[in-house]
């Protein structure tokens, strides 16, 4: 018979990876410890196996004496699946619901919490442009991961991924060709730089970092599902105090604020698309 914990008691494995995680905090700053379980176990598995580790334990004491090696394994930790015009319905309801309101405002601000390697980035601005609206927008786009902001920055993706992307794009409304945004060079699409003349790259926390800017739209699709409770509760909490009043929020399709103690400041505008508006 394998030996079984009692209930209530932690596994080896667990004790080991909330170490590691306190160790990351300690030395970088980087806060994970209230990231959720089953999929950081996941990732940190899958890092000991690319980086040679036998053990938890071998890997924090390498994190902690390598700052190449910290670096490494963020990658692992924060590399999140994305694609551009992701749930097309979404960005269908942004088109019909958000950009008209955002039309009345002189100029707007907009933050793209977790922006990863950019796709929601060019993604919304490519409807901004659409909407009329991208030239008097600053848009925001944050992230904890150095490489996935600098891979953004380029804005080159894999060319094979553009007829999944012009699918999604055409299906969330699109008003042109997809291939009027991007130059084909050998296996990439480069994107078009003037999509980002006014949009800031920047390296920020939701766990750890406050609020930088009053915002009229916040976009944060698909991290807080990576957060135990207590984390997503001081993401919410930097929303709202970064949304200006009647300020819109975007999450992506398996959150919600509805669980959360910032709930009753929000009201639904689109329930199956996931987009709220602060209240007060």
């Amino acid at each position: 018979m394998p030996h079984r914990s009692p209930t209530g008691h932690h596994s080896s494995i667990d004790i080991e990876l909330a170490m590691l995680m306190e160790a990351i905090y300690r030395k970088y700053s980087y806060d994970f410890r209230d990231y959720t379980g089953a999929s950081q176990k996941r990732r940190v598995l899958h890092a000991m196996g690319q980086m040679a580790c036998e053990t938890v334990s071998v890997l924090q004491s390498r994190v902690l004496h390598d700052a190449a090696a910290f670096a490494q394994l963020l990658q692992f930790l924060t590399i999140p699946v994305t694609e551009m015009f992701r749930d097309p319905g979404y960005y269908a309801a942004l088109r019909e619901h958000v950009a008209p309101v955002l039309s009345t405002y002189p100029s707007l601000k907009i933050w793209v919490a977790g922006c990863s390697t950019g796709e929601e980035v060019y993604s919304l601005a490519i409807l901004l442009q659409e909407e009329g609206l991208l030239e008097r927008s600053i848009i925001y786009a944050t992230d904890i991961n150095q490489q996935s902001l600098e891979k953004a920055r380029k804005g080159m993706f894999p060319l094979e991924s553009m007829r999944e992307y012009t699918a999604n794009y055409q299906a969330a409304g699109g008003k042109r060709a997809f291939s009027d945004y991007y130059t084909a060079a050998y296996s990439a699409a480069l994107f078009d730089r003037s999509l980002m003349e006014n949009v800031t790259f920047a390296d920020h926390s939701l766990a750890t970092d406050s609020v930088f800017a009053e915002t009229h739209f916040i976009s944060c699709r698909n991290v807080m599902i990576y957060f135990k409770k207590k984390l997503q509760e001081r993401a919410f909490g930097l929303f709202h105090e970064s949304l200006c009043h009647r300020g819109f929020l975007g999450l992506g399709s398996q959150e919600s604020i509805d669980f959360s103690m910032y709930a009753p400041r929000f009201e639904t505008i689109v329930k199956r698309e996931r987009l709220f508006r602060k209240l007060s």
